[in-house]
Parts: C-alpha cells; structure tokens; sequence
C-alpha cells in the first residue's frame, strides 16, 4: 500500500478515477440541466465561487440544500480574520494560525490564505458587504478572538457577521441573474467512463420548477457544503450539516484528511445534559471583548494555563472547560460578562442577549452556563492549493475541504476566509479550463445500503457517548464496533433478501452521517497521541516523533466495507497528483 505523497494517489487494486461503484439508492433522474459548473452549497464558499465562475463566462447553477440564504455562513457571528489593521501582517497572521494548527498546517496554504485573504475581503466588500466601522475613523472595526495576538476580526451588526456576508452574496448572485436550484438534497457524483467528473444527482424537496430526483451536468462540480457537525447529539451546526458532500466524494473515489480533527466550540449556550441539534453560540468574540470563564466558585481556571488565558487556541480552552468539569463533576461552567453592562450587550452582541435571554438567561446580571459542543471539521476532502480533488474535474472548498491549512486545529475566524480565498482560486482554475460537451455518464447501479431513519439518532448516541471532546482507545473501540453493526446489519439485509430503508431525504442523511462517522472513527482509533482539537485520555501528550503526520482515508474500491487509511510519511500536506488535475474538454 502506497503512501500519498507527491506521486499518484494511493491504490488498493482498484483504479482510484473510476470511483467506488458505491452509490445511494434513489429513483432514476426525471429531468435534468446544463451546465459548465455546479456549485453545490450556498454560503460564503459556494456564492463566491458561483458569482466569479459565472463572471468568468461559465454557465452555472447553484444548488442549496435549504433557501439560497440558509447556508452555514449565516450562523457565523464572530467574523472573519485578516490583517486589515495598522501593525499587523500576513506573516503574524501566518504564525498565528500555524501556532494554533499544532503542527500540522501546510504553511503554503496557509501563506496563500494570509496574504490574499486581506484583498478577498476588500472584494466581498465591493460585492455589498458592509462591516462595522468606527464612527471616529470611518475605518473597520477589528477585534480579537482565541489564538489572535492582533486585533484582526472583522464584523458585521455587531455578532451578525455570518448573516450580513449571506446578505451581500445572495443579493450579488440574484442580481448576477445565476441560476438556482433551492430546497435540493446532493445525492452522488456522474461520472464518464474515465473517471471524470461529469455532474451531480440530487432530489428537490417540494416547491420549486423542478420536484423528485434529477440531475444536473457539468464537466466541474464545486463540493461547498458545509460541515458534517448533525455526526453529534449537540452542535453549533444547522440540522442540513450532515456530512452530504463528504461522503458523496467518497463514495465517488476521492480522498478525505484529518477527519478526526474536529473542533468543540468551548462556549456554547448549555441547555441541559439532554439537550440535542443545533444548540446557541456564544462567540468567541464575546471573550475577546474581555469576558471570562469562571467555575460555580466564581474561579478563573484558564488564568496561567496559557499566556492568553480564555483567548487561547480553542482546543486548550475547551480542554481547560473539560478538566475542570471533570475535576467538580460539573455539567458546564460559566462564561462571565456582566461587566460589559447593558449597551455593550445590546450594541456588540444584540444576537447573543436575545439568543440567551429566550432561554431564560440574562448576561447583563448573571454569568452564562456553557460547554463544549461540536462546532467545525478541520479536516474533510482534500484539495490541492486550487481546490482540486482526487477525482479530475471535482472540487471543493470551505468547511467540506481539507486545504492543509487548519491543521490540528482551526484558528478562530479563518473558516470564513477559507471559503472566500480558496473559492476565488477555483475559480480562477475553471477560467482557465478550455470546455467541451459532457462525455457519456456512466450508470453505476447502487449498490451501497441506505439507513433508516431511525439510525441517525442511533449514530449521534455513539459519537456523543465515543468520539466527543475526549476520546480513547476503549471509547473509540466501542464506537467502531456500533457503527460497524449498523452498517452490517443494513448491509446484510440488501445482500440477502435485497431489502434496504425506503429511499428519501431522511434515509439518505441517515446514511451520509454513519459514513462520515465510520471515516471519523476509523482516523480517530489509528491517531494514537493528543494534538489540536483530537484528545485521547490514554495517550496525552503529543507525539511528533511517530504521529507529525496526516491520515488520508478513502473508501475501498475492492470491498464494500473496508475503509483504507494511509498515514502519510512526514508533516507534509499530501498532493493531489497532476493526473488528477480536471480536464474538461471532451
């Protein structure tokens, strides 16, 4: 078994561009489009992307999982980061996110996403987005937030940022007259008999010019769909981040990284011990305003376990909430910032008081009960530095990419930055794509076991209970094994009597979420050290000796249960090989 590297991606005896043979069972496509482009997602990463590839020429649609306007980005509060501001650099902003990544950034990406990130952000804001600016100076208002030793967070109405960006790019890609296909579920990836990319199936859900399964081909589809944050009982994710774009590139023969980074937000509204789905953030931006974690006691617990205390990198901070949860038996602890008093509350976090307030708390007399709650895959399907995947003509950015340049650990507010930066270079690749007719699609029957419904309640039990913020090889072990059996049980059922859940919205979430977890589970056993945001109890301490490496996971092309994980033989973010590079004349 090879090791990816700069050579072609690693082999299991099947051919890697053909893909898997896996596909979702669903009924056959009763319409269809054309395109040049399909970009599937519709926050910061997929409207940008659409909005330069249609300026570029390219005819493209967009498809959404919920309304153009209902993509992860609008949830984002904190901002986005770049070195905007007097005295700060790309180079500080580089060491900053390299820092928090715990060894495993590839700096040229990172590099990348410094120094074009400041001029992304000057060209969202000449598309229509408008930032908080400071009615002294006129210029944007910057704050901090964990692991930033500058103030470099951009922000939009206060903690709205996410909503007001979604604003801007929705309005440009209406105005652009792109067209849209909303409410649309993204099934799996067409393919030609090459390998190459050829479109996307996906079922519309309800109202709209098109209903039921379709397809739309193109010889470039853009994966931009978010997170995978449902794999967990409690999450900052909406209930649409299921992990949709993940497993249809695995099921299409493409290579995911660092699934088990993922990051737990260390303040998230606490609702409860029972409390399920998309829970309340508090920004980060919140501390960086000068808020701090205390205890039942009133304690400050961060103070000297890092030189930046609560804004230290997240994953020590959600750690130093764990520990002393632990160490008191405690539920959650608290997040103090009465001292801000009443019109910072209301001008600086209006969407966070009203967020707490309808849940019975009020920040501007009491602390704020928080925890730990998943909140951002670090890692995901892995791109080269112009978005491409293992599967020629397939792409990806934002969330659902792994670009190298998280890391271990994602820098607050650099998710955003992602999306736009790394959007723009896939773009710029797609320009300068020469386009012919789509090659003949290759039908590939399904072969792969659908869920039920039922079963994705079952998978966020496993994760919550094996694969949360601490992990071990026992946890993990009980995890696998439960998950394992899910899929068995399916499987044998289709293999048998040919029996599988009835295909719909709800079994295919179920079904993209078990496959994501299995990934996740699979890179978590096999990573035997603590680093960034992946705690293991039974191996504490980081280990760059054996472990300053990364895990590359695909789908076996020769046996359906088998999931391949390779780690890679240095620090060094594996490259997609030019084979793979999209040819999209025909």
């Amino acid at each position: 078994m090879s090791t990816p590297g700069r050579g072609p991606a690693g082999s299991d005896g099947g051919d890697a561009a053909a893909g898997t043979g896996i596909r979702l069972h669903a009924p056959a496509p009763g319409w269809s489009l054309d395109a040049d482009v399909v970009v599937v997602g519709s926050g910061v990463a997929g409207l940008t992307a659409a909005l330069r590839c249609a300026a570029a020429g390219r005819r493209t649609v967009v498809v959404t999982k919920a309304r153009l306007d209902d993509g992860s980005t609008r949830w984002a509060q904190g901002g986005i980061a770049a070195a905007l501001g007097d005295g700060d650099t790309p180079e500080q902003h580089l060491d900053d996110t390299l820092v928090a990544g715990a060894g495993l950034c590839d700096e040229e990406a990172v590099r990348l996403l410094v120094t074009e990130g400041p001029d992304a952000v000057r060209r969202l804001m000449a598309t229509g987005a408008v930032f908080d600016t400071s009615a002294e100076t006129g210029e944007i208002e910057l704050t901090r937030e964990g692991g930033h030793h500058r103030r470099r967070i951009a922000h939009a109405g206060g903690d709205a940022t996410g909503a007001e960006i979604s604003r801007a790019l929705v309005e440009a890609v209406q105005a652009a007259g792109i067209e849209t296909v909303e409410n649309a579920l993204v099934l799996d990836l067409l393919q030609d008999a090459q390998g190459r990319t050829a479109g996307v199936t996906l079922h519309v859900m309800g109202e709209g010019q098109h209903d039921g399964v379709g397809a739309v081909h193109a010889p470039a589809v853009i994966l931009a769909t978010g997170g995978m944050g449902q794999v967990f009982s409690a999450t900052t994710n909406p209930s649409v981040s299921t992990g949709d774009g993940v497993a249809l590139a695995l099921r299409a023969g493409a290579e995911v990284s660092d699934l088990e980074f993922v990051q737990f937000h260390p303040t998230v509204l606490f609702l409860g011990p029972d409390a399920e789905g998309q829970q309340p953030l508090v920004s980060e931006a919140v501390r960086g305003e000068g808020a701090y974690l205390v205890d039942a006691d009133g304690v400050r617990f961060m103070a000297g376990q890092h030189e930046l205390a609560e804004l230290a990198p997240r994953d020590i901070v959600a750690k130093g909430i764990m520990r002393r949860m632990q160490e008191q038996g405690a539920q959650h602890m608290y997040l103090d910032a009465r001292h801000f008093g009443a019109e910072m509350w209301e001008q600086r976090f209006p969407t966070i008081l009203a967020a707490c307030r309808s849940h019975g708390i009020d920040p501007v007399t009491e602390p704020i009960p928080v925890a730990p709650a998943a909140h951002y895959a670090s890692g995901g399907v892995r791109t080269d530095l112009h978005g491409r995947t293992t599967v020629r003509g397939l792409y990806a950015c934002g969330e659902v990419a792994c670009t190298g340049v998280h890391g271990a650990n994602r820098l607050a507010s650099n998710s955003l930055l992602e999306g736009l930066v790394f959007a723009e270079r896939i773009a710029e690749d797609i320009a300068a794509q020469r386009f012919g007719g789509n090659g003949p699609v290759v039908p590939v029957p399904a072969t792969g076991p659908l869920q039920p419904a039922a079963a994705r309640h079952e998978v966020q039990r496993i994760m919550t209970q094996g694969a949360g913020v601490l992990r071990s090889a026992d946890s993990l072990a009980a995890a696998a094994e439960a998950l394992e059996a899910l899929y068995a049980t399916a499987l044998n059922d289709l293999e048998a009597p040919g029996k599988t859940a009835e295909p719909g919205v709800d079994t295919w979430e179920a079904t993209n979420l078990l496959c994501v977890a299995r990934v996740l589970v699979a890179a978590a056993q096999r990573r035997e050290e603590t680093r960034g945001c992946h705690w293991r109890e039974d191996h504490p301490d980081r280990d760059d000796a054996d472990w300053r490496r990364h895990l590359v996971v695909r789908l076996s092309a020769t046996e359906k249960r088998a999931l391949v994980v390779v780690p890679t033989d240095s620090a060094d973010f594996p490259s997609v090989h030019p084979l793979s590079t999209p040819s999209l004349e025909q």
